[in-house]
């Protein structure tokens, strides 16, 4: 589980294709501190296990249905990713609940600048937006965002200098593919509602 909140901007170092699956190795030096192999490391909002870890890199094994439904596929080396380790029982939940399980992707459309801050509008997939309400949370890239208006096609996030220096989000072009997770509890929420138990005989 992770809060949304970026730690810091790595690199895609290499990026191996083996059949249907990917390796995917990243630069960073902030996220392997303390990391060990097998713990989860978010990498643009998709949760990878951590592997062959040294002090300036860790690797990640990358399924189909990962890349089939995320944006990882897509990344050369070179490209910048929002990373975050996995919460731990101490941990200040700073975003919202952020699984690392990515529900769809979405299209950047454009970021507009009001001073230091950035108004970033998200395109989203049809089904996706029963999934979203005014003020509510999203995951863009992995990054806890707030939704700051919305209608039926897109969404509006406002974006503090920090989240805009930190993150991808600065990197995009109009038109690029992101990562989309919706808030857990409103999943919850829908499958509870529409859940009909099974007769008894």
């Amino acid at each position: 589980m992770f809060t949304g909140i970026i730690e810091q901007l790595g690199r895609v170092a290499s990026i191996g294709f083996d059949g249907d699956n990917a390796c995917i190795v990243i630069a960073a030096k902030v996220v392997t501190d303390g990391t060990k192999n097998g713990d989860s490391i978010s990498v643009n909002g998709v949760c990878l296990t951590a592997l062959d870890i040294t002090p300036n890199s860790f690797a990640a094994d990358v399924s189909r249905e990962t890349l089939d439904r995320s944006t990882l596929g897509s990344l050369k080396e070179g490209s910048p990713v929002n990373l975050e380790r996995a919460v731990t029982p101490m941990t200040r939940l700073g975003g919202h609940i952020v699984q690392g399980h990515v529900d769809g992707r979405g299209t950047f459309i454009s970021a507009t600048q009001d001073g230091d801050f950035w108004t970033v509008r998200i395109g989203f997939p049809p089904e996706f937006a029963r999934y979203l309400v005014y003020k509510g949370s999203v995951a863009v890239e992995g990054i806890s965002l707030t939704v700051a208006s919305l209608d039926d096609k897109h969404f509006d996030i406002a974006v503090i200098p920090k989240t805009w220096e930190l993150t991808n989000l600065s990197s995009l072009k109009p038109g690029d593919a992101v990562n989309l997770e919706a808030d857990v509890i409103a999943k919850y929420v829908e499958r509870m509602l529409a859940f009909k138990p099974a007769e008894t005989q």
